[in-house]
């Protein structure tokens, strides 16, 4: 009955519109009265404070910051134009610009949405004047932005690193690196579904063309840029560029903690906009901190209610329960991953990636260890899933925010998101079972 009331009652209020903290919040602070009477609701606020008085969970409000101060300063705007004179003369240019400024952007923020928002308001209307229809472009920018929480620095890998150790160590750094390939390889299966989209807008502008006695689609071209226009751009983007090698060179060299990375970050962030490119001034210093301590403290109040959740889960042995009840299913690893895939997919389209974490890892990791999977391997397929989740309806954050850019209905923008989804669901299919695709990378660097 218990079991019954925290999920039954969780997924009700997520369905009435509470925000995920209090669903959490409320569904197991219920159910622990339930189980334990008074002495369950003295547990709430030791658990909640436990959850979140961890060392490694610092790096959460710092590589927050970093990315707020990052988008700030304008580091987004010198990427996009650094991309646009290296490809933007090709016919599928802007896609490859969007693909390569969400990886690289990915790299500094660490989140899905911040990425859609720093990007987003430069390349939809760029993607609209090369051809693309207003939701094709958002469904683009939507999709790109899921790289967010896979390449590193990912703030999904920190939560997933803390939550997994609870039952078996998982290291923060192999999970960076090990994200690496898989979000790239994401960009790259965007890339095709983005110039499968445009073949098929061509195919009827063509054919309307054709009606109206023409024979081709008449569009500007443009020239490339010079060696010297290249130059300068990539002499302005050099200092973002340098943001993921100054973390991942300094954590993978043993410099410093991924924790340690995420101040770096910030200073690092902070001498580029205030020296080199002078763009930050005390004003915008002091909404850079008020937007990052709201992101912050949003995030850590999911940590916090989820770890309720979670506490529930494991002690009440639930978790035991339905990972024998996935077992019982089937010995086929093959099918037991897809049926945990299909899990996460449908999770992560209702709930954000920290919550997802929480709930799911204490019931899923098991059943990862007896079926022998690396969990590192799983964190990255986990990861994926619930990146896929950013900008699946009907609670795709990015959706929302690539929505309000464009200013595309959220229906239109849901149906022109399906190549996008089609393409990352057949990414995520190659990561999960080929486990080599993530592990190749930490193991060739030897990252333990």
């Amino acid at each position: 009955m218990s079991a019954f009331v925290l999920f039954a009652l969780f997924f009700l209020l997520i369905f009435l519109g509470f925000p995920i903290a209090i669903s959490l919040g409320v569904s197991s602070i219920l159910v622990l009265f339930m189980v334990n009477g008074v002495m369950g609701l003295e547990l709430v606020a030791d658990i909640m404070y436990t959850s979140i008085a961890k060392f490694t969970l610092l790096a959460i409000p710092f590589f927050i910051l970093a990315g707020v101060i990052m988008e700030h300063s304008g580091i987004s705007r010198k990427l996009i134009d650094l991309a646009d004179k290296l490809v933007g003369h090709h016919k599928s240019g802007i896609v490859f610009i969007t693909a390569l400024v969400a990886i690289f952007f990915a790299a500094i923020s660490g989140s899905g949405p911040a990425t859609v928002a720093a990007i987003g308001g430069i390349l939809i209307p760029a993607l609209v004047k090369n051809g693309y229809s207003k939701e094709s472009a958002a469904g683009l920018i939507a999709s790109s932005g899921s790289i967010g929480i896979i390449i590193p620095p990912s703030i999904a890998f920190i939560v997933f690193a803390v939550v997994a150790g609870d039952q078996i160590p998982v290291s923060i750094a192999r999970l960076f690196i090990a994200g690496v390939v898989p979000g790239i390889l994401i960009g790259l299966g965007l890339v095709a579904a983005a110039i499968y989209v445009r073949w098929r807008s061509d195919r009827k502008e063509l054919a309307k063309a054709r009606n109206e006695g023409q024979t081709e689609i008449k569009r500007e071209k443009k020239e490339g840029a010079s060696f010297s226009e290249i130059g300068k751009s990539f002499l302005d983007a050099i200092w973002g560029l340098l943001v993921p090698v100054i973390i991942l060179g300094g954590i993978y060299g043993g410099f410093f903690t991924p924790t340690e990375a995420a101040v770096v970050a910030v200073f690092y962030g902070l001498f580029v906009g205030i020296v080199i490119y002078r763009t930050l001034n005390i004003r915008k210093l002091y909404t850079i901190f008020v937007e990052a301590a709201v992101q912050t403290a949003i995030v850590m109040l999911v940590v916090s209610t989820a770890s309720i959740f979670a506490h529930i889960i494991t002690t009440e042995r639930y978790a035991r329960d339905i990972s024998d009840l996935l077992l019982n299913i089937s010995d086929n690893v093959v099918i037991i991953l897809l049926i945990i895939n299909v899990i996460l997919l449908i999770a992560g389209a209702f709930i954000d990636a920290i919550s997802a974490f929480y709930i799911f890892v204490p019931i899923l990791l098991p059943v990862i260890i007896h079926l022998d999977v690396d969990p590192t391997v799983f964190g990255v397929f986990m990861t994926v899933n619930l990146a896929i989740g950013l900008f699946t309806p009907p609670v795709g954050l990015n959706l929302y925010v690539a929505s309000g850019i464009s200013g595309s209905s959220l229906l239109d923008l849901s149906k022109a998101i399906i190549p996008f989804l089609v393409a990352s669901l057949i990414v995520l299919l190659l990561i999960t079972y080929i486990p080599a695709i993530s592990t190749f990378l930490p193991d060739l660097l030897q990252v333990e």
